[in-house]
């Protein structure tokens, strides 16, 4: 009983670790994987972390600046005392300060500042949305052609299996004595290639894998995708005109969003320029006390004055100083610019040509979207009349090959004219798959840039 327990025990964990080894990724899982672990989204992800610090030292700007010092000193020698009478002497003194100091206006700019650094922020998470969309895309165009090498290699098998019935409906032919020889070894020749161009399709699968696996940065060792059902796709385009798609990419594309939030951010920096021309504005308050003693001397004493004859208590001692010595104030400072050798206004030029530039960013951007969207509209056309020339060349060549195959095990048809015709059937599968994924690529392009769900 014990043996058999051990038995189960380790069948199951066998069988867990194959199960897990033989994971088959699906594409959401894909490009969420991506999402989450790409090197590139993680330190876009830490720029957005830097830009929210930004902000929080621009709001700081505000808040009043608070600090304390403190000293001790030994002098020896002539120096002043807690009597403020000079006298040659070793003396110990103890000082302690604080201040505060602060900005009440300076042309808005710490203000500007602030919306500057909120900009930044949005920015960070525009720079984000375009590296997330980049890689998602470039997941779902991988995941595709690991797809596109798994259909091929079906019909690569297929084909292959096909040569062995062939080879083996032939031997029985040529020791009937029905075909010769070299008919027999055509058959044979045909499907060693067959044979061989599994090979190659079993080869470009794994390079595909290897490609999405190192994308995701995952271990290629058991790597696997699973098969998404693509059906047949409909031919007819899902947009009437490239300039459908354009007017709502504009309106979701973050470069765009981007672009405009540069010309915004140049406007601040025009007024941020602008504020140097306005006076500043500040205060400050201090608070102080000090204590000073003569070394050897006692802080505290009491005796009769030999002039007067009347008794005095002397109280040097840290406390009493250091109440006795404190002083307090505060007060405010204002700096008017009256000239700065042309130093502000040289800024403002600059920032104003920044705006301009900033301006001509967000059209070219427009323009480069524009022609992007008018490129894979064309693409995707092109993919569409491309992809339903190939089905229907398909369907004929099929037809073609059951009239072939008829014929040739009638002994109607030579041996190579119907290899002839297979290899068009063969051709023609390639062709039919391999537009089917272009097509279905190009129409997710569309999708991408009109802002839908790629991932379907």
């Amino acid at each position: 009983m014990k043996y058999t327990k051990l038995t189960l025990l380790a069948a199951f964990l066998i069988g867990t670790t194959f199960s897990f080894g033989q994971k088959q990724w699906t594409l959401k899982e894909a490009v969420d994987h991506a999402l989450t672990n790409n090197i590139t989204i993680k330190q876009n992800k830490l720029s957005i972390d830097s830009s929210v610090k930004d902000k929080e030292i621009a709001f700081g700007e505000f808040l009043p600046s608070l600090g304390a010092s403190n000293s001790n000193n030994f002098t020896f020698g002539l120096s002043t005392g807690g009597d403020n009478t000079r006298s040659s002497a070793n003396r110990y003194s103890f000082n302690l300060n604080t201040n505060i100091n602060g900005t009440i206006f300076n042309g808005f700019r710490n203000l500007n500042s602030y919306r500057q650094a909120k900009l930044g922020i949005e920015r960070s998470k525009l720079d984000l949305q375009v590296i997330e969309n980049d890689v998602s895309l470039q997941v779902v165009n991988t995941y595709l052609n690991v797809l596109f090498a798994k259909e091929n290699l079906e019909v690569a098998k297929t084909q292959a299996e096909i040569s062995k019935n062939q080879i083996k409906q032939a031997q029985v032919q040529f020791e009937a004595g029905s075909i010769p020889k070299g008919d027999l070894l055509n058959i044979q020749s045909t499907a060693a290639n067959d044979a061989q161009n599994v090979i190659t399709q079993e080869n470009a699968l794994n390079l595909a894998l290897l490609q999405l696996s190192q994308l995701l940065q995952v271990s290629y060792e058991n790597f696997d995708v699973q098969t998404i059902e693509v059906g047949t796709p409909s031919a007819a385009l899902l947009y009437s005109s490239s300039n459908e798609v354009y007017k709502k990419a504009l309106t979701n594309r973050p470069e765009i969003e981007r672009a405009r939030l540069n010309i915004e951010n140049a406007d601040l920096s025009i007024k941020i320029s602008k504020g140097a021309y306005l006076p500043t504005l500040s205060y400050s308050m201090s608070a102080g006390t000090f204590y000073v003693t003569t070394l050897g001397e006692p802080d505290f004493f009491s005796g009769i004055d030999p002039t007067t004859g009347l008794p005095f208590t002397v109280d040097r001692r840290f406390s009493t100083q250091l109440n006795d010595n404190f002083s307090y104030g505060g007060g405010f400072s204002l700096n008017i610019p009256i000239f700065n050798r042309f130093q502000t206004k040289n800024r403002i030029a600059k920032s104003v040509i920044a705006k301009d530039q900033a301006q001509l960013s967000l059209e070219s951007e427009k323009l480069r979207l524009q022609q992007t969207i008018e490129q894979a509209f064309l693409d995707a056309k092109a993919a569409a009349k491309t992809y339903e020339a190939a089905e229907v060349s398909l369907e004929a060549q099929r037809e073609a090959f059951k009239n072939a195959e008829v014929s040739f095990n009638y002994g109607s048809m030579t041996q190579f004219d119907y290899d002839q015709v297979r290899n068009r059937l063969v051709n023609a599968e390639s062709a039919s798959i391999r537009a089917k994924y272009d097509y279905i690529f190009k129409t997710k392009v569309l999708k991408f840039y009109y802002g839908e769900n790629v991932i379907d």
